[in-house]
């Protein structure tokens, strides 16, 4: 699984930018929001769309969910159980590379 994040995580950092905003929070939001409605799309499931940020986010994980359709064939042969596990290590991958690992001090500044 570990293989498919990786290809995940690249294919993401080379297409979207809504990993970089400007804070930590917005980034921590940002890709978590995806990520769930992702989830939820690729199973079936009615995703839940009662803010702004909520339709942000899922008008980005509906394109992106298509784009990696037809990039990764494995991506629909996944289960429930292994969906979530590919996914739930994308974003904490996509964290550690854009929040924890980055080198943007302003990202954590106080006055943001």
């Amino acid at each position: 699984m570990s293989e498919k994040v990786e290809q995940l995580t690249t294919f993401i950092q080379e297409k979207c930018l809504w990993q970089f905003l400007s804070r930590t929070w917005d980034r921590e939001e940002a890709i978590s929001g995806v990520i769930k409605m992702i989830e939820t799309l690729q199973t079936g499931g009615q995703p839940v769309i009662e803010t702004p940020i909520d339709k942000c986010h899922y008008a980005d994980a509906k394109v992106l969910l298509t784009d990696i359709n037809k990039a990764f064939s494995w991506f629909g042969e996944l289960n429930a159980e292994q969906l979530g596990e590919v996914l739930h290590g994308v974003e904490a991958r996509l964290k550690e590379i854009t929040i924890t690992g980055s080198l943007n001090g302003e990202l954590n500044h106080q006055l943001y």
